[in-house]
């Protein structure tokens, strides 16, 4: 079943439900301990929430991160993974998995903003960050939904509610 969600951003870019996404592979940290993610790994296993955010340890970002990791176990019961990426180096994003994402969930490291670009998730108005949009990747690597807001709060519930829709 395809499920589109509504986001609150005048001028929207994103990838299509349905599209197919780039299989990416990135330095990432879980519970600062660094090590090689592969998207390609993590679908082979089921649905994959790939998040974008701006800035670890900025206000917004941290409050997301929180969330995610509160919401992990109700992940984990869907058989879904999570991985945030940012522009942010290693060292930054081994600090933020172990402090603010309390070791539940990997973050990955886009300095070159590789991965950002190929899921149409650059800031408009500050490039050299990601803006925060959520994505829900089936296992077949096709997106299932998106959501596209600067506002922290509704990422986790609308991707446990676009899994739930899909795990039916």
């Amino acid at each position: 079943m395809m499920l589109a969600i509504g986001f609150s951003a005048p001028a929207v870019a994103a990838l299509d439900v349905g599209q197919k996404v780039a299989p990416f592979t990135a330095q990432a940290a879980l519970a600062g301990k660094p090590f090689t993610y592969s998207l390609q790994e993590a679908l082979a296993k089921g649905p994959v929430v790939v998040y974008f955010f701006p800035a670890a340890f900025s206000v917004g970002c941290s409050i997301e991160a929180h969330a995610f990791a509160d919401a992990m176990d109700q992940f984990a019961a869907l058989n879904t993974s999570v991985i945030g990426i940012s522009t942010d180096d290693m060292e930054t994003l081994a600090k933020f998995s172990s402090q603010v994402c309390q070791g539940k969930f990997p973050v990955a490291s886009d300095e070159s903003r590789n991965i950002t670009q190929s899921f149409d998730a650059v800031m408009q108005t500050r490039p050299e960050y990601a803006n925060r949009i959520s994505y829900v990747i089936a296992p077949n690597g096709t997106v299932v939904t998106y959501y596209q807001s600067l506002n922290p709060f509704k990422h986790v519930e609308k991707m446990l509610d676009a899994v739930k829709l899909i795990r039916k």
